[in-house]
């Protein structure tokens, strides 16, 4: 059902059965999928794709132009995958030339009042808690979490299947599987009930649990510890994925965990 009431340009691409409440806005050259429901007061703009079965809710604003200076107008997009809720206020941005799009991809979650910036890419089952903050070129891997007011800097990797506690900044690359929380960001052990709920098994949890108690709990180097995992371990493509993920990050991982006054009973 698509109200009277609902501004949608002519150019704009309108699928099979979506719902289009009262006083929504749809821009130019849009493309909403199948079964969308679009809730009232919410706007999607010029150059944005919608997945099917998605819903947006009310005071949300897809594709606005990015908060970026060195942005000039150039016709950058956003695309929304299937299956995907952004709630109240949510605001995502266009691309700039960096990457020339953002992407949120198939059965996200981005609660009220998250913001996504230009250019960052967000894989499948990504969650974002309420009021969190991803500043510009971000990526974020399948099954990641944010917890509320968590804030990722500009050019951060944050890897699949990880956990982030709210109120935290994210300021260097997050390895995948694992925890991490305080301030500074630090690894707090890997994430046992996201890979549980994913279907790893008991065997591959200990792998991935003995990888990063080389790199994370032993005193060593992280260049040291990237060589005795190599030599170590035998190959899997867990250990290749934790391997890929550290050689390729550009501005380094998370720092390993320092005891303190307040958390002497913290132990692995």
């Amino acid at each position: 059902m698509i109200s009277p009431l609902a501004y949608i340009h002519p150019n704009a691409k309108i699928g099979n059965d979506v719902t289009i409440e009262p006083f929504a806005v749809i821009h130019d050259r849009v493309v909403i999928g199948d079964n969308t429901h679009i809730m009232s007061h919410a706007v999607v703009q010029e150059l944005t794709t919608i997945g099917r079965h998605c819903r947006i809710f009310p005071g949300a604003i897809v594709g606005a132009i990015p908060q970026d200076l060195k942005f000039v107008g150039e016709e950058s997009t956003v695309e929304v995958g299937d299956y995907t809720t952004i709630r109240e206020c949510v605001t995502i941005n266009r691309g700039t030339k960096d990457r020339w799009k953002t992407v949120i991809g198939n059965h996200c979650l981005l609660m009220a009042y998250s913001h996504v910036a230009h250019d960052c890419i967000l894989g499948n089952n990504v969650i974002l808690g309420n009021a969190v903050q991803l500043a510009g070129h971000v990526t974020i891997d399948n099954y990641a979490i944010l917890s509320g007011m968590a804030g990722a800097h500009q050019f951060t990797h944050i890897g699949e299947h990880t956990y982030i506690a709210g109120h935290t900044v994210i300021r260097k690359d997050v390895p995948p599987f694992i925890k991490a929380a305080r301030e500074p960001l630090c690894y707090m052990g890997i994430n046992i009930v996201g890979l549980q709920r994913r279907g790893f098994s008991k065997e591959k949890i200990n792998e991935i649990s003995d990888i990063y108690h080389v790199l994370f709990v032993e005193k060593n180097t992280t260049s040291g510890s990237l060589e005795i995992i190599e030599k170590n371990f035998d190959p899997s493509p867990v250990k290749d994925q934790i391997l890929e993920f550290i050689n390729n990050s550009k501005i380094g991982i998370i720092r390993r965990p320092s005891k303190t006054a307040t958390d002497a009973d913290f132990t692995f």
